[in-house]
């Protein structure tokens, strides 16, 4: 065995001579101490140990090597102690066993793989050192006199230290040698090593040298040690330990005169606490998982999210099937049951007779056809309201390109460091920031105009501002007082911020004073300049910078759904700048009349004082917003002027869904029109009116106008919802 190897059975270095066992019988002879050097820091050196005996050995009595090879073990008789342990000494102390040596099951030894040596019961280990830490030296077994022959050392045992001159080797026997109990689990066999050099230790001058041959055989390597196949024996479970044995040199075992044993548990049978808490943490986990799998599965967020059954928005059938959608415009069915005059006045009959109504005319036309379905009064002019901006608008589409926008634009001044701003009427523009919209979507942010100029031109100093565009008053003729500022009008300048409310989103907040003025000041201060009046601009002035408003077409649908009186005036203006009119209010009329003329319409008993119908002034026959409405709604290709009314249409409220019909059609006696009615209202006092287009039951197209004059009736109202009904009595009429 390798010097830095342990044995593996328990040794004790303590004194058992006959001072401390009295009890035993000796021989009479004594032993000599052997002095071992101190321990080493690691515990594997030796000490200061108590004596050693040493047999006497004769050469004939020596025993043959523990491994032979290939040669079975020889056969051991069962002891008496195997089967049942002997009692306990009560005066013996019980050995010292530590926690984790109880737990080991000690295994029967194995010739192959140490000799048992006696065990001595009043030699605990010492507190200070453990068993595996000291240095184990083997002892020479107690032998008789007649038995006595020299050892060769084995295979398996350690080789001993080389004995200094000073020292001799008693023939004094040694008493019985304890066997740790809990030692034996760790009793293995070990690997094939290399033996070192045997040790022989100092021969007695009256002991017999060995023969030549002898000394020859000691020198010769141990035979190879063979790794015998570990046999799984069945041990009977004993209430004890078993009892340690003497082991003589002649192989002959024999049950030691005294005993400490110690109850063993079956590690097998020890529970194993930390692997039974590690599986109740893992199952505890997995439980608090599903546990929480469970709950976030049942919350809606979840559910809907990963589309479980049980969602609530899950779907209750099949998904529809698709349906091909065409997102050109077009419009019904023209062969459908067209309607009879006899089935529209049949329908329209009680509706239209309420005393509500005050002074009534109208009339009802196919616009497939053109034919006149119903007619009450239609040919005299009357007071149309906010009506008036369907002329207005039809008279912008007809004249004006549909992708046209109003600019402002910024130029260099006369004077170093002046701006002038020229306005082209648009009174949208947006002053928050980018990406945002106010009332009017699609508008020009006064931000980006600002860039534009500093980056042009970073000196700005002064801002002026050129109003040349529009031309005449800032309010029309037959306007009350109040109307120019107030909630739904402002004066008409051709620059202002957002129509000139106070309120950017709030159509009825109130507008300012002096729109433009007050333009002039936000973007000068913008700038880092100060507004300074008004001026015209150079001739060919340097642009600094311009901006645009949306499309004509979304101007004229923001006039007529939020009846935008302030947007159909610059409407009318645009319209009389196309065709080279003034800018004014009475420019826009006229130039609104002409248009309308040349394009085949007969405005007989129509007068305009306005764009917008807030002049009680204008005057306007019902038949002719119902000529204009139908040529709008007219078939495709067979009227020229259809294409370019057709936005019109768009921009009419929808009953009970957007604009100024957004809040009407609740009512059960009208409530059969809502969603299939669009129309423009109008309202002054004592006049209602309601102009468009109505889808019947059979998929034909109605147009209609209905015009109210209650003179000293101010329940507005009650005729509104009068009107209400007797167009919702043309969509459910079927008119056959």
């Amino acid at each position: 065995m390798p010097d830095s190897e342990e044995p593996s059975w328990p040794s004790s270095d303590e004194d058992t001579g006959p001072a401390k066992l009295p009890d035993l019988e000796y021989d009479g002879q004594s032993t000599a101490q052997l002095r071992v050097p101190p321990p080493a820091a690691n515990g594997s050196g030796g000490g200061p140990t108590d004596n050693f005996t040493v047999p006497k050995i004769t050469p004939e009595q020596e025993p043959k090597s523990w491994f032979a090879p290939k040669v079975a073990p020889p056969p051991q008789e069962e002891q008496p102690w195997a089967r049942q342990a002997p009692p306990r000494p009560v005066d013996q102390p019980k050995p010292e066993q530590r926690p984790e040596q109880q737990a080991r099951r000690p295994e029967p030894p194995r010739p192959e793989q140490q000799r048992l040596e006696p065990q001595r019961p009043e030699a605990p280990w010492p507190e200070q050192q453990r068993p595996e830490q000291q240095q184990r030296r083997p002892e020479p077994p107690q032998q008789r006199p007649d038995q006595q022959r020299p050892e060769q050392p084995r295979p398996d045992q350690p080789r001993r230290e080389q004995a200094r001159p000073d020292q001799s080797w008693p023939d004094q026997q040694l008493p019985p040698q304890r066997i740790d109990p809990q030692r034996l689990d760790h009793q293995r066999p070990e690997p094939q090593r290399p033996e070192p050099t045997q040790m022989r230790p100092p021969q007695r001058p009256d002991q017999p040298q060995p023969q030549p041959q002898q000394a020859h055989q000691q020198q010769q390597p141990p035979p190879e040690r063979r790794e015998l196949p570990r046999q799984q024996e069945q041990v009977p479970p004993a209430p004890h330990m078993a009892a340690p044995m003497r082991i003589e040199p002649s192989g002959e075992a024999r049950p030691a005169e005294a005993t400490t044993e110690s109850p063993v548990t079956k590690a097998d049978d020890e529970p194993k606490p930390k692997r039974k808490k590690r599986g109740l943490l893992i199952g505890a986990f997995v439980l608090l998982l599903v546990v929480a799998l469970g709950v976030a599965s049942a919350l809606p967020q979840v559910s809907n999210r990963f589309k479980l059954p049980w969602a609530p928005n899950a779907p209750k059938g099949d998904e529809p099937v698709p349906v091909a959608v065409t997102r050109s415009l077009h419009g019904p069915d023209e062969n459908g049951a067209a309607p009879t005059a006899e089935g529209v006045a049949n329908a329209l009959k009680a509706a239209a007779g309420s005393g509500t109504l005050g002074k009534l005319t109208g009339s009802v036309i196919d616009p497939a056809n053109g034919t006149v379905l119903w007619d009450k009064g239609s040919s005299e002019p009357l007071t149309p309201a906010s009506t008036t901006k369907v002329l207005t608008s039809a008279a912008a589409l007809l004249a004006i390109d549909h992708g046209f926008q109003l600019s402002t634009k910024v130029v260099q001044g006369a004077q170093p460091g002046t701006a002038v701003v020229v306005a082209g009427g648009d009174v949208t523009l947006n002053a928050f920031g980018a990406g945002k919209d106010n009332f009017y979507p699609g508008s020009a942010h006064l931000d980006d105009l600002v860039a534009q100029v500093k980056k042009a031109n970073p000196d700005i100093k002064k801002v002026q501002l050129d109003l040349t565009s529009f031309a005449g008053n800032a309010t029309a003729p037959g306007w009350a007082a109040a109307d120019a500022p107030s909630t739904f009008m402002a004066q008409v300048a051709p620059v202002m911020i957002d129509g000139g409310r106070t309120a950017p989103l709030d159509d009825h907040s109130m507008r300012v004073s002096n729109p433009s003025g007050v333009f002039a000041q936000k973007f000068a201060e913008k700038l880092g300049a100060s507004a300074a009046g008004t001026a015209t601009a150079p001739a060919d002035a340097k642009v600094l910078g311009e901006v645009k408003s949306a499309p004509l077409t979304e101007l004229t649908n923001a006039a007529l759904v939020h009846s935008d009186n302030l947007l159909a005036e610059v409407l009318a203006r645009q319209v009389a700048i196309a065709t080279k009119g003034e800018a004014s209010f009475a420019g826009g009329a006229k130039a609104t009349l002409d248009v309308l003329k040349q394009n085949g319409f007969d405005l007989t008993g129509v007068e305009l004082s306005d764009g917008s119908g807030l002049s009680t002034l204008n005057k306007i026959p019902a038949k002719v917003l119902s000529q204009v409405l139908a040529v709008a709604a007219g078939p495709d290709g067979k009227d020229p002027r259809t294409a370019k009314l057709r936005p019109l249409l768009a921009g009419l409220p929808v009953a009970g869904g957007s604009g100024t019909l957004e809040k009407r059609y609740d009512d059960s006696n009208s409530s059969d029109g809502k969603g299939w009615i669009r129309a423009k209202t109008g309202t002054l006092s004592g006049v209602n009116t309601l102009a468009g287009v109505v889808l019947d039951t059979d998929g034909r197209v109605l147009v209609f106008t209905l015009m109210s004059s209650t003179a000293g009736n101010s329940d507005t109202d009650s005729v509104r919802a009068a009107l209400d009904v007797v167009a919702a009595k043309l969509r459910g009429c079927g008119c056959k």
